[in-house]
C-alpha cells in the first residue's frame, strides 16, 4: 500500500495566517477567558487583512499582535465586529456554536499516534527547519511502510544542503529511495513575499494527512464554543484513550453537532474496524472545554506544526 503525506513550516504563508489568527485568540483568552472569537487572516505581498467576529472584554491591539508574529513591513486592514446575536443566542445557553462533523483518529504506528507518513514528513520538516527557519515543505511517500520518496522544498536552502540533511536523517542506505530537493530549483523568495496565505487552508496538514477523513471545519482563530475545533480535539482525546485502553492498532471517532444544541447528534467509535457504539464522555461544548482546558491561551502553538501528536492535552 502506498501512502503520502506532507508537512509545512510555520513560515509558510497559510501558516503565518493561522498563527496570526490564533495569536489574536490567545490574547483575547489571556485577558478574558470567556471571549468569543472567530478571526480570519489573509496576507500577501506586504498587505494583511484581518476580519471576523470578536466579543470580549479585552484591550485588543491587533496590529501589535500581527507585528510580533510577522516581523516584516506590512500594511494592515482590520474589520472585526461583535458576534452575531443570532449565533450568541444558541451559544449563551451552552449549545454548539455551529453544526458540523468532527473526526478523531489514533494509531499505534509511532509515539505520536498519527499516520506514519505524516509523522515522518513532520519530523523531517522540523529537522530541516532547525537549519533553515523559513518557508518550506516536506513530503514523504511510503510503500508498504518503507520510505519510497522524499520531497523537500525550502527557501534559502541549497539543494546539496537539503540532500545532506535528508541523507543523515534517513540514517540508513538510501539506495532505492527517490529524493527530490528543490525540484523546481533553489529559491530565496518565500512566505508573503512570494505567495498569499489564508487562515484554514491547510486542513489536511492540520489534521492527520490524507489517509484519514476530516469533517471540513478549520481550527485556527476560533474559540472553543466552535465545535469544529473543540469537538475535533475531543474526538482525538477519545481516540487516544480507546487506542490505549484496547491495545488497538487504529481508532476512528466520529462526532456531529447541531448549532445551539448541547449534545452531539452522532457519536461513534470504530476500533480496529469494529464499531463499539456508545461513547461515555461529557460531549457538551462546556464539558469539552472543561475536560481539555480550552479557555487557556495555548492555541498559537497548535498553528505551527499540526494540532495532533504534538503534546497537547487532547493528544
Amino acid at each position: 500500500m502506498i501512502r503520502t503525506a506532507e508537512c509545512i513550516t510555520p513560515k509558510h504563508p497559510d501558516k503565518i495566517c493561522d498563527r496570526i489568527s490564533d495569536a489574536i485568540l490567545d490574547e483575547c483568552l489571556r485577558q478574558d477567558p470567556n471571549s468569543r472569537v472567530a478571526v480570519e487572516t489573509m496576507g500577501g505581498h506586504g498587505k494583511i487583512y484581518v476580519t471576523g467576529e470578536v466579543t470580549t472584554n479585552t484591550d485588543l491591539n491587533v496590529p501589535k499582535i500581527v507585528e510580533r508574529v510577522y516581523d516584516k513591513p506590512f500594511t494592515i486592514d482590520i474589520n472585526i465586529v461583535k458576534q452575531s446575536n443570532f449565533i450568541a443566542q444558541g451559544v449563551d445557553t451552552g449549545g454548539a456554536g455551529d453544526q458540523g462533523i468532527m473526526v478523531g483518529y489514533a494509531c499505534n504506528e509511532n509515539k505520536d499516534m498519527i499516520p506514519q507518513e505524516l509523522y515522518l514528513a513532520r519530523q523531517l520538516c522540523k529537522k530541516i527547519y532547525k537549519f533553515y527557519p523559513y518557508d518550506g515543505k516536506t513530503q514523504i511517500t511510503l510503500d508498504d511502510g518503507e520510505i519510497k520518496t522524499v520531497v523537500a522544498s525550502f527557501q534559502n536552502a541549497p539543494k546539496e544542503a537539503l540532500e545532506q540533511i535528508i541523507t543523515e536523517w534517513l540514517d540508513y542506505n538510501v539506495d532505492g529511495i527517490e529524493i527530490h530537493c528543490n525540484p523546481a530549483g533553489d529559491w530565496s523568495q518565500g512566505g508573503f513575499d512570494a505567495d498569499a496565505g489564508v487562515t484554514g487552508r491547510k486542513l489536511v496538514v492540520d489534521n492527520y494527512g490524507p489517509r484519514v477523513p476530516i469533517g471540513g471545519g478549520a481550527f485556527s482563530g476560533k474559540d472553543s464554543s466552535k465545535v469544529d475545533r473543540s469537538a475535533a480535539y475531543m474526538a482525538r482525546r477519545i481516540a487516544v484513550d480507546l487506542l490505549k485502553d484496547h491495545d488497538a492498532e487504529e481508532v476512528y471517532v466520529y462526532l456531529a453537532y447541531a448549532i445551539g444544541y448541547d449534545k452531539p447528534v452522532q457519536t461513534s467509535a470504530i476500533i480496529d474496524g469494529k464499531d463499539v457504539g456508545v461513547i461515555n464522555y461529557d460531549l457538551s461544548p462546556i464539558g469539552i472545554v472543561n475536560t481539555l482546558g480550552l479557555k487557556e491561551p495555548k492555541f498559537e502553538k497548535t498553528a505551527e506544526w499540526g494540532h495532533f501528536g504534538n503534546g497537547f492535552t487532547w493528544g
